[in-house]
């Protein structure tokens, strides 16, 4: 027989169960890698670890499941999508181009400078996204830019070789025309799209990725691979502001902490990586071709003499000028 107290403890433990399953917040986090990969792998350890301090989980969407990163971007901007780990789209704000501006930095220690919290770029990127309603929590450097070829390269240490080999390019201005100013033809292309078109000879390669990128979506097609260094990747980890401002404090300080490791821990070994992905393309097939500290010098001087003015005027010189002096290196 059912005691009376039997039936308030049931109704006790009920209520528990009910008051913790709606104190957990559960965010829709994309982003643009397969599963398994590093960048993948990082943001399942950065869920285990908010499970632990607070009631935040991640349900993750690997391998652009939710859209492409410019569409993403878009509904995180509207509350559609809770979070993202990807790059910054420039359909929104056309100046979010500085933050791929070609041949910016020369090394890891320039990239650093440049992009760490703090730095004028860095605020500048956080400001403009802010304008689309969305908060960048942390930065993930990625790579240094490279060129992967489906045909054997032409003239690969020469900037002002005409090359004849058509590459695919993010559709953002500044990839097209450093292409152009190498020697290649730019053809901007969607993401989705890029993979079928080397495959079936549309284009001769791709620029706009490194090696992770290209081991990780284009081994298949890649047979060469040039260093070439053409932009640095970074990566933002981003939420809906309205989304971030209601959660519980004490969430929301375990969200900013963690968020804030996160980005130590990445910079911590994202050179490393490069030079893992760098073997794996190797292995893959890819010969690596790079160039010595001359070409690459060359290749800088001849993109940042002919393209920096353009984009600097499409950008507002008054906006990009006094950035890119504080942090080119």
């Amino acid at each position: 027989m059912n005691h009376p107290r039997n039936y308030k403890s049931l109704a006790l433990a009920v209520l528990l169960g009910v008051s913790t399953l709606a104190s957990a917040q559960t965010l829709k986090l994309s982003h643009v890698r397969p599963q398994g990969t590093v960048a993948d792998v990082d943001l399942r350890a950065l869920g285990a670890e908010l499970a632990k301090t607070s009631a935040i989980k991640f349900e993750i969407f690997p391998a652009n499941a939710l859209g492409d990163y410019t569409v993403v971007q878009e509904r995180i901007s509207v509350g559609a999508i809770d979070m993202a780990l990807q790059p910054a789209a420039t359909a929104g704000d056309r100046r979010m181009q500085i933050g791929v501006f070609p041949y910016l930095s020369s090394d890891w220690a320039g990239a650093r400078k440049a992009f760490s919290k703090g730095s004028p770029l860095r605020a500048a990127m956080e400001e403009m996204f802010a304008k689309q309603d969305i908060q960048v929590l942390a930065a993930y450097p990625m790579y240094f830019g490279g060129i992967a070829l489906n045909k054997p390269p032409v003239a690969a240490g020469d900037p002002n070789a005409a090359k004849g080999l058509k590459l695919r390019v993010p559709p953002i201005k500044s990839f097209q025309l450093a292409a152009n100013a190498l020697g290649y033809i730019g053809a901007p292309l969607p993401f989705s799209e890029a993979f079928t078109a080397v495959q079936t000879g549309v284009v001769d390669g791709v620029m706009g990725s490194g090696a992770e990128g290209y081991y990780a979506s284009f081994r298949d097609v890649t047979k060469y691979y040039i260093v070439a260094n053409t932009h640095f990747e970074l990566w933002y980890l981003l939420i809906n502001r309205d989304k971030l401002a209601g959660l519980k404090a004490p969430d929301r300080a375990a969200l900013e902490k963690a968020t804030a490791e996160f980005e130590t821990q990445r910079w911590s070994k994202a050179e490393a990586d490069q030079a893992d992905n760098e073997k794996k393309l190797e292995a893959a097939g890819a010969k690596i071709i790079r160039l010595t500290p001359a070409e690459l010098a060359a290749y800088a001087a001849k993109v940042r003499k002919t393209v920096w003015p353009e984009i600097i005027k499409d950008l507002g010189e008054s906006f990009a000028k006094p950035i890119l002096d504080k942090v080119a290196n």
